[in-house]
């Protein structure tokens, strides 16, 4: 149900016009991927001309930066807990490693809104906007991986600062990549079906970022030890 609303007139009525159109983006990514959210619809969900959307966040993408932000940070505090409970301190290394490994993929599997923000960030969402929103974007992703890699090296401390950063970048990297090789378009789901020996190419995402994110902290853990 669109939203109705009067002219802003002060920062705190700006505050919960940006919020508003935040909150009916989240709620569009939940009934479609990022690539179909256009501004034109949400500026009718929102009850606001398009204009006037684009008085708050300079275009499209800067909101959807945005919600890959927050939708970050809650991830990221999601998974604190999860590692918390998932991995044994006490475990031998290669254990404690795949765990973190298990836990990161299945928590990430849980998001796709966030993985599909992900996988859009560098080749759509980063290419419509200022230097500022740039820098702002970039600011917040820095710290997001920072925390990353604090949560990791916390149940995996043979892994130095440097490597941890390392992996959590890696970490994000991958999971936009693979997110996009997991999601078929209509027309390779049906040359699947036509010819399921094409089926051996498509992969599942969670087991697929599991393997790939377990292979990569062995692989910097084994390199630290030499």
């Amino acid at each position: 149900m669109a939203h109705t609303f009067q002219r802003a007139r002060n920062e705190e009525q700006r505050a919960q016009r940006r919020q508003a159109i935040l909150d009916t983006t989240a709620s569009m990514l939940t009934e479609m991927p990022v690539a179909q959210v256009s501004l034109n619809e949400l500026s009718r969900r929102v009850g606001l001309a398009k204009s006037n959307v684009l008085r708050y966040f300079e275009s499209r993408e800067a909101v959807l930066l945005e919600l890959l932000d927050v939708a970050s940070r809650e991830w990221l505090e999601h998974l604190e807990d999860a590692l918390a409970s998932g991995v044994d301190s006490g475990a031998p290394l290669s254990e404690r490693g795949d765990r973190v490994a298990a836990v990161v993929a299945d928590s990430l599997a849980d998001r796709p809104v966030l993985c599909d923000l992900t996988s859009s960030q560098a080749a759509v969402l980063e290419r419509n906007v200022s230097p500022a929103v740039a820098a702002e974007y970039k600011r917040a992703a820095i710290a997001n991986v920072g925390t990353l890699a604090g949560s990791v090296r916390a149940r995996v401390p043979e892994l130095g600062e440097h490597d941890a950063l390392r992996f959590a970048a890696l970490c994000v990297m991958t999971t936009g990549s693979i997110w996009t090789h997991t999601q078929p378009s209509a027309a390779m789901l049906a040359a699947y079906e036509a010819d399921p020996s094409l089926a051996v190419m498509r992969i599942e995402f969670t087991a697929t970022l599991r393997e790939v994110l377990e292979v990569v902290l062995s692989g910097l853990l084994a390199r630290a030890s030499g």
